[in-house]
């Protein structure tokens, strides 16, 4: 049993329900609905989702194993009582979870992309697994490359749903309904796509603050050890800016539309808290500081994708 539950907190299990979530949502508030109102049976049947949702949290999984694997020394210093690799799970068994959760992730993918007539959607789940290791083992110690990829990979959660049902046929007449359809669900992927890259982004720069003691001891070049924490603060404060004007200026387009629930939703539920992320930021100092912003952008990223299930009302 103890062997179980050190493995559900290697995987981060509760990271990985929120993948599925994120999916489920996209999948089931937005796309299936836009779909309909054109009359359109989307390219991926519930089985096919199912299965494109298990490679991502395969993948994702593997991910995180890899990088417990290799970040096994400075987690040693930033958080000992963590410790799942070497202290309760062997570095070989880490290493074989990874290599085979990874290969199940692929093939998991590959499959469904020749289902549903788009096999670059197994390549690009493949580009996702290469990141991951080039990530752990290289990207994560360089400056803002190691934050890119992973608020990268965030998106892709997202977008991936899209890239599925684009048109494969360049030749091919293309239903004028189909076109439209594709293109909304086009702007709301950048959309929820573009805050998943954007408060990831805020995310990683954060934990980098709050890991600083043991990423300088291991010779990282992290944006706070490189350019100090007031300048790190000085880009995550500039990020939060940007989200939250997008955010207000989103309120300001559907405003004629008369969504006022979503708009509430939005308001009291996104952008405030961003607001209170932003006034906190200057002020902390110590690491626990830094963990609690850290858990409050991800609450609020929640939140951003939980706003989903409101744009069905509308649809």
């Amino acid at each position: 049993m103890k062997l179980i539950v050190a493995f559900f907190r290697l995987i981060r299990t509760i990271n990985l329900g929120f993948i599925v979530l994120t999916q489920f949502l996209f999948q089931y508030c937005i796309v299936v609905p836009v779909f309909n109102q054109y009359s359109i049976i989307p390219r991926l049947n519930h089985l096919h989702f199912s299965i494109l949702v298990l490679a991502s949290v395969c993948i994702a999984a593997a991910g995180y194993v890899i990088n417990d694997y290799f970040d096994l020394n400075i987690d040693r210093i930033n958080k000992p009582e963590k410790l799942v690799v070497e202290k309760l799970i062997s570095r070989r068994s880490a290493i074989l979870w990874h290599l085979g959760l990874s290969a199940i992730g692929v093939m998991l993918s590959f499959y469904v992309g020749w289902k549903v007539n788009n096999i670059l959607v197994g390549f690009g789940n493949l580009a996702c697994v290469v990141l991951l290791w080039v990530y752990s083992t290289t990207f994560k110690k360089k400056l803002l490359i190691g934050n890119i990829i992973i608020s990268l990979l965030t998106a892709w959660v997202v977008l991936v749903l899209y890239f599925i049902e684009i048109p494969r046929q360049p030749f091919a007449p293309i239903e004028p309904g189909l076109l439209r359809a594709v293109n909304r669900v086009f702007r709301l992927g950048v959309l929820y796509g573009g805050f998943a890259f954007i408060i990831s982004l805020i995310r990683e720069v954060i934990k980098d603050i709050e890991d600083m003691q043991g990423d300088s001891r291991y010779g990282c070049r992290t944006m706070p050890i490189v350019w100090g924490v007031n300048s790190s603060k000085v880009f995550i404060a500039t990020w939060l800016i940007v989200l939250i004007c997008v955010l207000l200026i989103i309120q300001v387009y559907v405003f004629p539309f008369r969504w006022y629930l979503l708009m509430i939703y939005c308001v009291f539920l996104i952008i405030v808290p961003l607001l209170y992320v932003f006034r906190q930021l200057f002020e902390a100092q110590v690491p626990a500081q830094f963990h609690k912003l850290s858990k409050l952008v991800k609450l609020c990223m929640a939140t951003g994708i939980i706003s989903m299930v409101l744009f069905k009302l509308y649809f």
